[in-house]
């Protein structure tokens, strides 16, 4: 059986990946704040920022921490329309969470459900990247590794979404991303520790690309994006201060004599 290394640079990808876990969650969190202080057009593009930014970021996620991936005895490459498809899932997956909340008039069954969805998602997401590894042998799974992996990605959802319709302030926020990106990194690692390779030694060329050649460039380009966003969330007025703004701009009535 070949040597797993989750940490092949040392604590970089780990604490790296942990940073954009809690990016995606705060950016969603704040999203998601002025979703529901928005409505029309204007809830549904919140929501859809919400839903790409917790994606983006839990997808970026798992894949920087594939970063440090490693295995003695054989290259690894990535299927690259599996990888793609990976990030798709998880955007929709969030997605359908996201507006299940957003939209619903019974908040805690659309929770609940929406939790459950989610997660189970975010578990599918995983296990798709991990099926878009390529290597010289077998990968294996311990059963009871990866229900826990799911069951800690269902209660990180739920805590997430949660999180989405109960938290308003900035502090707040900022500690419930820390806990949900440290929710998103537990699931990852949990379900890296229920892989098992057996490796068969061969000389032939593995298909797909290698981390560095695909991963790496794509996390970069999502992490831009979060960055992005995170900026254009910044500097988008809320709800109260556009309030705040056309009251002032109303021209005052004069007071007849």
């Amino acid at each position: 059986m070949g040597h797993l290394d989750h940490a092949a640079f040392g604590w970089l990808t780990p604490v790296l990946s942990y940073v954009m876990a809690c990016i995606g969650a705060a950016l969603g969190l704040r999203c998601t704040m002025r979703a529901l202080a928005a409505t029309g057009h204007a809830r549904r593009n919140w929501l859809l920022t919400a839903a790409s930014a917790i994606g983006t970021g839990i997808w970026t996620m798992h894949f920087v921490a594939m970063l440090g991936f490693a295995v003695s005895g054989t290259d690894i490459r990535y299927d690259v329309p599996l990888t793609v498809l990976s990030l798709l899932v998880a955007m929709l997956v969030v997605c359908g969470g996201v507006f299940a909340v957003g939209y619903s008039r019974d908040r805690t069954r659309a929770l609940l459900l929406g939790g459950l969805t989610t997660g189970c998602g975010v578990a599918s997401m995983h296990y798709l990247g991990m099926a878009a590894v390529r290597l010289h042998g077998q990968v294996h799974y311990d059963p009871l590794r990866v229900a826990l992996s799911v069951l800690i990605a269902v209660v990180a959802a739920t805590a997430a979404l949660w999180a989405g319709l109960n938290i308003k302030s900035p502090l707040a926020v900022t500690v419930a991303s820390l806990v949900m990106g440290a929710a998103v990194s537990s699931m990852h690692y949990t379900a890296m520790f229920a892989v098992r390779v057996h490796v068969t030694p061969s000389g032939e060329a593995l298909p797909g690309a290698t981390a560095m050649q695909f991963i790496f460039p794509l996390a970069v380009g999502l992490g831009s994006y979060l960055f992005i966003t995170a900026a254009f969330v910044a500097l988008s007025p809320t709800a109260g201060e556009r309030a705040a703004s056309a009251s002032a701009q109303r021209p005052v009535e004069s007071v007849a004599p």
